[in-house]
């Protein structure tokens, strides 16, 4: 097939675009950032590069407009023409260009939201304080009240290996998006030409960078990841939203009276923590994971209140200061009289700007470990806090008292002196082995003292950060009480017959699909157990119970482990509600949809009555943490929008609907799940399927990646599925645009079902199904059928490369139908053209690929493989991450 001409090109491609109904705001900071690229590109690319890319561009465009074969031919034809060298700097250049429209389209979000908050319009439920409006309406103004100071939403960050670019592009990246906002409020002019030559120097600098990591990251290098999200983010962001729904709540009289919110965000974190199969998280590094943390919190909390305290220039004539903070003065000046002198000196009769100058001063040395002056816990520090709020409020001085010093307080309140709660995690079959070491006497082997030495650790943070710092220990592959129980006993054995154990919360992780239906009568069993009944009094009567997505539906597939997890959550539920416990349902979900990734607030508000209750813990993985967080008013909107969720899933029109909706199509999830997974085993069983699927994938490749500190494996051969993890299974089916893991056996259980009048009765009144198709369909719309096909072809097995065709056609069938429209995501316009904006430039990466991953497999097995072929390879890899988002 001829190339274009000029002309046609021009056509093509205003075609293309005309399609995407991309926002015009949009529209231009693409091209602009697109026109500052290719001027990188000439001047700093090999002669000919930006021509090649362009032809590759043209050739992809081309390909995905016109969907018969011979312009696809074409571009594949192009991908292969280019020598090694010249095909990484094209695969560079075109994952460059994701990064910049990644970075567009969040700047555009940005702009929706703040356009939106600038609007009289009436609040959705898809914000608390809409929430709280629709929940008020339903059971009353002060009940809601109640609820909503009750709320809890914990993000749990974790290191799993799916954010595939560097920190170092990361940063530039970030440092571009300061100038695109810039850009989107200059005038043009002088100051318009400064903002375009450092976004070109900035893109210099992306183009210039290399984008593989040399080596794979520390546990420790994640640690320090994690704390650029909340020194640039959370920190500020939380109590913002805390102070955006107090305002919707209060109105005219929010920030001069008592805020009717409480903080109800509490960060917890694995990193550093999480052991199940990483040697590389140590004892040590846990200890150094809650110090870097613990550094981060106290220095912006010093910060903070010292900026407070100095704004805080009351004079004594105006703002009286109460006795008690008279007294508290007097107290902070014996303790360190040089510095009290020199604060009285600077602050003359203000003594509510002395007492906080001073605090200050007291959590700069409990940072520094100052023992004669540092605060014992962060009890301390809110109770002098109040005392100087307490003095505002009774000199009738309630703006200073709930303006800036009140968010100081949520701030003490979210993060304490640990900032996030450190949950360690290990495998159950490592404790039942240590224990029994430990019961059988004699020298320990290294794994034992390292078991051991954790709980040690554990006792430390909580000696020195305070008790919420740590103590959360969750046992990945819980099987039975006695997997819980064994922590209490090593816990004993940690500390010896005269020490104290740590406050330990164990919390199991029921994860395979024959785990989640045992999951009821396990509990029933532990909260017998001495340790757990006494904590249980302790607590109130708290449980946590964590729910593992990724390894059930790699167990049974998507669809019936999407069924199991909603039976579990309503049978541990029901549970809990009998037996008087506070249940907190943990969701181990991944940012990938075959690791029950998708939208968390329509997730939430499709659970089982009572298995919420205003309650919602959840892990935030991989390169979903820098989506979701990474930005500050994109993190202030989800904190919003999940708290909506957590908050209205208990209202009683959302209960009874999930209720009744499960009851009516209780007979369509048993054909669904019984036919989904018969088709899915009919894959995953077939002899040979485990080769052929390392053959098919770049999953054998995926492993020299440097994604993340943890191993891909848990020790396999590519005979066995068993041990590999859920990460790099997803992940591979994702690079080789199947997607798999997230559509799989939905097709044969809609067809097995066959009423489609039912079946659009279901999507439109069974939340958990709605969501189901929902994110099935953006699954499907991201993969590529004529790319999977090529991959496909690697393996040799008709049978099996036929089995998935089939089915990925039934289930686009199926979808379209139930969704409406002609195509995949008509009814998610926006969703849509974010995957139509991207598709061509990620087959053009998904096209480099194969050639590479193509060019391997023809090697000899008794021979090396070709590291250029293997750079272009993980080249391509990281470039279609960045092009799909949600990877793994």
């Amino acid at each position: 097939m001829r190339e274009p001409t000029p002309t046609e090109t021009l056509k093509l491609v205003g075609r293309y675009e005309a399609g995407q109904e991309i926002p015009e705001h949009m529209r231009a900071e693409v091209r602009m950032l697109g026109e500052l690229l290719g001027r990188v590109l000439r001047e700093s690319g090999s002669p000919g590069l930006y021509e090649d890319v362009e032809r590759l561009r043209i050739a992809t465009i081309q390909a995905y407009v016109d969907a018969g074969p011979e312009a696809f031919a074409r571009a594949a034809e192009v991908a292969e023409s280019f020598d090694i060298e010249r095909a990484e700097e094209v695969a560079r250049a075109f994952t460059a260009y994701f990064h910049l429209v990644n970075l567009a389209e969040e700047h555009q979000r940005v702009r929706v939201l703040r356009e939106r908050a600038a609007s009289d319009s009436e609040p959705g439920n898809d914000s608390v304080d809409g929430a709280f409006a629709q929940l008020s309406a339903e059971i009353g103004g002060d009940a809601a009240l109640q609820r909503l100071r009750e709320l809890r939403f914990h993000p749990v960050f974790t290191a799993h290996p799916t954010e595939a670019r560097r920190r170092a592009v990361s940063d530039t990246i970030r440092r571009l998006a300061t100038l695109v906002r810039e850009n989107d409020a200059s005038p043009g002019g002088a100051e318009g030409d400064r903002i375009k030559r450092a976004m070109l120097a900035e893109i210099d600098t992306l183009w210039r960078t290399a984008p593989l990591r040399a080596e794979k990251p520390t546990p420790i290098d994640e640690v320090r990841s994690v704390m650029a999200i909340f020194d640039e983010t959370l920190y500020t962001s939380i109590p913002a939203v805390y102070r955006r729904i107090d305002d919707a709540l209060q109105g005219g009289r929010a920030g001069s009276t008592a805020p009717v919110v409480e903080p109800f965000v509490r960060v917890g974190t694995w990193v550093g923590g999480d052991r199940d199969g990483n040697p590389f998280v140590t004892a040590s590094v846990t200890r150094d994971a809650a110090a870097i943390a613990s550094e981060h919190v106290l220095l912006g909390l010093e910060r903070t209140t010292a900026r407070v305290g100095r704004e805080l220039t009351l004079d004594a004539t105006t703002t009286p200061p109460s006795a008690d903070l008279t007294a508290l003065w007097q107290s902070l000046r014996s303790a360190d009289e040089a510095v009290a002198d020199e604060v009285a000196k600077r602050s003359p009769n203000e003594t509510h700007r002395r007492v906080l100058l001073m605090i200050a001063r007291r959590i700069a040395a409990t940072r520094t470990r100052d023992a004669d002056l540092a605060y014992r816990d962060p009890e301390e520090l809110l109770a002098q806090l109040r005392i100087v709020q307490e003095s505002l409020v009774a000199a009738s001085a309630p703006r200073q008292a709930y303006g800036a010093l009140q968010e100081l307080i949520w701030q003490v309140q979210t993060f304490g002196f640990h900032l996030a709660e450190l949950e360690v995690r290990q495998h159950s079959a490592v404790h039942a082995k240590v224990i029994a070491e430990v019961e059988a006497g004699g020298e320990l082997s290294e794994q034992a003292q390292e078991v051991l030495e954790v709980i040690r650790v554990i006792a430390q943070i909580q000696k020195r950060y305070g008790p919420r710092a740590a103590g959360r220990y969750i046992v990945s592959f819980t099987q039975s009480a006695e997997d819980l129980a064994t922590v209490h006993r090593l816990a004993r054995a940690a500390v010896g017959p005269q020490g104290t154990p740590p406050v330990l919360d164990v919390i199991p992780l029921f994860e395979t699909f024959a785990d989640l239906q045992a999951a009821p009568g396990i509990l029933a069993e532990i909260v017998e157990h001495p340790e757990f009944s006494a904590r249980l009094d302790a607590t109130g009567r708290k449980l946590e119970v964590m729910l593992g997505y990724s390894d059930s539906s790699k167990d049974v597939g998507p669809v019936a482990a999407t069924l199991a997890l909603y039976e579990a959550q309503e049978k541990i539920s029901t549970w809990a509600r009998e037996n008087n416990i506070e249940l907190t349902l943990f969701h181990g979900r991944g940012g990938a949809l075959g690791r029950g990734g998708g939208p968390a607030n329509s997730a939430i508000l499709g659970q089982p009555p009572h298995s919420v209750d205003g309650r919602f813990k959840v892990t935030e993985q991989g390169e979903v943490i820098f989506a979701r967080y990474g930005d500050p008013d994109i993190a202030m909107r989800h904190v919003d929008q999940v708290a909506a969720a957590t908050l209205l899933a208990s209202a009683p029109s959302i209960e009874q609907r999930n209720d009744g909706a499960a009851t009516r199509f209780a007979d369509v999830a048993a054909t669904m799940d019984a036919a989904s997974r018969k088709r899915f085993f009919e894959l995953v069983k077939s002899p040979g399927f485990a080769p052929w699927f390392a053959t098919v994938t770049p999953m054998e490749e995926i492993g020299l990646l440097a994604l993340g500190s943890r191993p891909a494996r848990r020790g396999l051969s590519v005979e066995s599925l068993e041990d590999l993890r859920a990460i790099p299974w997803v992940f591979s089916w994702t690079q080789a645009r199947i997607n798999l893991t997230g559509w799989f056996g939905l097709g044969s259980a809609l067809e097995a079902v066959g009423d489609a009048e039912k079946l659009a009765l279901a999507y439109a009144e069974w939340p958990i199904f709605r969501t189901m198709i929902d994110n099935v369909a953006m699954s499907l719309a991201k993969a590529d059928e004529r790319i999977a096909q090529r991959y496909l072809e690697l393996g040799d097995r008709d049978d099996l490369a036929d089995l998935v065709n089939e089915e990925m056609d039934l289930t686009r069938e199926w979808v379209v139908r139930l969704t409406g429209g002609d195509e995949l995501l008509a009814n998610k316009p926006v969703l849509q053209r974010a995957v139509k904006m991207r598709s061509p430039y990620v087959d053009a990466l998904s096209l480099l690929q194969l050639r590479a991953l193509r060019e391997l497999r023809a090697t000899p097995q008794n021979a090396d493989p070709d590291p250029e072929l293997q750079r272009l390879l993980l080249l391509s890899v990281s470039g279609v991450a960045a092009g799909l988002q949600n990877t793994g």
